[in-house]
């Protein structure tokens, strides 16, 4: 096991955790960090706290609570714990209140040896021995000791893997994966491989890696786990793949290179559920290799794709590939657009018309520094079509339909047919090169598929869809939304910056938020060098709308504290940097505790941002940053004006809302008292 002295002294331990809620709770065991000199900023490091809980409860269930964040306020990877008598809701799948908290704080910047010390820990959750033996400590010393590695469990396991069952767990990993040594009961059974995987890459990767395994241990199933964590990832050997007769993917981002594990059959979870249900998950596996007729199945082909997961609905499916085509072509507008206003702003508008800087730059000259900015900005949007169809079309069919989706965003952009164009080639190619990589070919010529016969005919085939089929009609498509984009003006513009608005208060990072979010990315690829153009009108209305639902929340929790809980007021600290930041999940727990008041003021406050913002004129080329790109927006003033209006109409529609709640209830209570007098006379 990983080395993990130093990561918690007995001083970050509380055997007497008693908090009124959670955000109590975290801001107890976060002081304990401050006062150790582990956190620099408290207020800081809890608002990154909250804004990894608004992503997914950390709840554990069996008890068990993982707030964690990486933070830049941390000073050294550490642990704080908490055992609470009451237990603490940190809504785990299971309903039980947590009575052992740990919460887990990494530097933004921590090396590997550090994050394999906290993913050490964290596979050592699922263990009861380690767990029980927390439980039954007596001092923050023993508990401390405990986790450092300085005291081993008496306690039993409920289910002990056997001696050779590999940690994968805990790093540092094997450095030669191939050599590995397998969970297994015996030496005979089915052979499982998988991956684990969450966004932050500290906690839930090992924890579900760990918890398969002691479940295929309980099952007689021999399981080998790749985790692509924080800490580094430990890759599967060819051979050990090639010998899996199924695959278990539990993952809440991409797994990598999934193309190594096509044609085997396949379960796909989001990474909480393999911590939370590994026998059901070890079951189903072996299921679906009973169902195939036993035995390995070889990969079909390099860079083939595995199909989705069983039950979702195509509409999510055709969501998730558009997004990672527009989460990966996002960088690009971000570093474009900036470029683009910091070249204005340096050299006015007319340094659109410059001669290229090449052999021809003037280190004293501001003129010069204008022109490389604006040039290379420009550069950088000439890619958004490309990596936008790439991406969506390796969200589909893995690595081998890069060079389709990629070539066909650049015929896109040759013919005029836009963003629009480039969401159209990216799903032709993604299908297309998924139903390429099916054909039954033979041994000969499987080798060269992946990297002769698919690319060659695949871009030929998207090459011609562009060319002579769809381009032309997408591009009039594109050129009329330009050209009303451009054209907006009055109340047509006022309307649509209200509707989007709307969108993007509604669900508050659910699937309207991001049409909103991606109609205005994408339209910022037409803007072009044009300063006032309709594209960035709209992307301007879109953020500032997408802003004020955490601001306005944050304002009521102070202007009328009475009608939040302890809890919501805690979240309404961490909801003014996440507003400000254009982090609209910041307004999610308060949505939770009460949709029909929040959403609707939510709706109406960014419905006046977004109206305001269309009508002030506003511009942004920078599709995220909050106030932090205020020099960069069009109009700043008026657009803090209007991220402000809209603030303060979320505030007084909530404060109002949650008001008549409170004096409802005086009412209830008085009519009821009324009635049982009357009953008596």
């Amino acid at each position: 096991m990983s080395d993990t002295s130093g990561l918690i002294t007995p001083a970050l331990v509380d055997l007497h955790l008693a908090p009124a809620d959670k955000s109590e709770a975290l801001r107890s065991l976060a002081q304990r960090l401050v006062a150790e000199g582990r956190v620099t900023d408290l207020d800081g490091f809890l608002a990154d706290v909250a804004a990894r809980e608004a992503q997914a409860p950390t709840g554990m269930g069996d008890g068990i609570g993982i707030p964690h964040c990486r933070s830049p306020h941390v000073t050294q990877p550490s642990l704080a714990f908490g055992r609470s008598t009451r237990g603490v809701d940190f809504d785990a799948p299971d309903g039980r209140p947590a009575d052992l908290i740990f919460m887990i704080a990494a530097p933004a910047g921590a090396d590997d040896t550090h994050l394999q010390i906290l993913a050490a820990l964290a596979g050592r959750l699922m263990d009861p021995a380690f767990t029980g033996a927390l439980r039954e400590a007596e001092s923050p010393g023993a508990v401390a000791a405990l986790v450092n590695g300085e005291e081993t469990p008496t306690a039993a396991p409920e289910a002990p893997a056997p001696s050779d069952t590999v940690a994968a767990a805990e790093a540092p990993a094997p450095s030669d994966p191939a050599a590995a040594p397998e969970t297994a009961a015996g030496g005979a059974g089915l052979r499982l491989v998988a991956v684990t995987s969450c966004p932050t890459g500290i906690a839930h990767t090992y924890m579900a890696a760990k918890a398969l395994e002691l479940a295929a241990a309980r099952a007689g199933v021999r399981i080998q786990v790749e985790t692509q964590g924080s800490a580094g990832t430990t890759v599967l050997a060819p051979e050990v793949i090639a010998a899996a007769d199924a695959v278990i993917f539990a993952h809440d981002v991409e797994v990598r290179d999934r193309a190594r594990f096509a044609g085997k059959p396949t379960v796909d979870v989001g990474v909480k559920a393999a911590v939370n249900r590994a026998d059901d998950l070890i079951a189903q596996a072996a299921g679906l290799v009973a169902e195939a007729g036993g035995g390995a199945r070889p990969a079909t082909a390099p860079g083939a794709a595995v199909s989705a997961p069983a039950g979702e609905h195509w509409a999510q499916r055709l969501r998730k590939y558009l997004m990672t085509g527009v989460s990966y072509m996002i960088p690009f507008v971000a570093a474009g657009g900036l470029l683009i206003a910091l070249a204005f702003a340096i050299g006015g508008y007319q340094i659109a018309s410059a001669p290229s800087v090449l052999g021809h730059f003037d280190w004293t000259s501001s003129h010069s520094w204008a022109a490389m900015l604006f040039q290379t900005g420009k550069t950088s949007f000439g890619f958004l079509v490309p990596i936008l169809s790439g991406y969506i079309a390796w969200a589909i069919a893995d690595r081998a339909a890069l060079a389709a989706g990629i070539a066909g965003g650049a015929v896109s952009v040759a013919v005029g047919a836009g963003f629009l164009g480039g969401i159209v080639s990216g799903l032709a190619a993604g299908f297309l090169v998924l139903w390429m990589i099916r054909w039954n070919v033979p041994r000969a010529v499987k080798g060269i598929m992946p990297v002769v016969v698919i690319p060659l005919l695949s871009v030929a085939a998207v090459g011609f869809l562009m060319f002579v089929l769809v381009g032309s009609p997408i591009a009039s498509a594109m050129n009329g939304l330009t050209d009303w984009l451009n054209g907006l003006s009055g109340s047509n513009a006022i309307l649509l910056g209200v509707l989007l608005g709307a969108m993007m208060a509604f669900d508050m990072g659910g699937p309207l938020n991001k049409v909103a979010y991606t109609f205005a990315a994408g339209a910022l690829t037409t803007a072009g060098t044009t300063p006032d153009a309709g594209s960035l009108k709209v992307m301007a209305a879109v953020m500032a709308a997408g802003m004020t639902p955490p601001l306005g929340l944050a304002l009521a929790t102070v202007v009328r504290r009475r009608l939040f809980s302890p809890e919501e007021r805690e979240n309404g600290k961490a909801a003014w940097v996440l507003g400000a930041s254009f982090i609209t999940e910041g307004a999610i727990p308060f949505a939770a505790a009460d949709p029909l008041r929040v959403i609707p003021a939510n709706i109406v406050g960014s419905m006046t941002a977004g109206g305001l913002v269309m009508a002030f004129g506003s511009t942004l080329r920078a599709p995220h940053g909050g106030i932090w790109v205020l020099p960069l927006i069009g109009s700043p003033f008026l657009y803090l004006l209007a991220v402000v209006a809209g603030t303060v109409v979320t505030t007084a529609v909530v404060v109002l809302l949650k008001g008549l709640r409170k004096d409802a209830a005086p009412a209830a209570v008085d009519s009821t008292v009324a009635e049982k007098g009357l009953a008596g006379v």
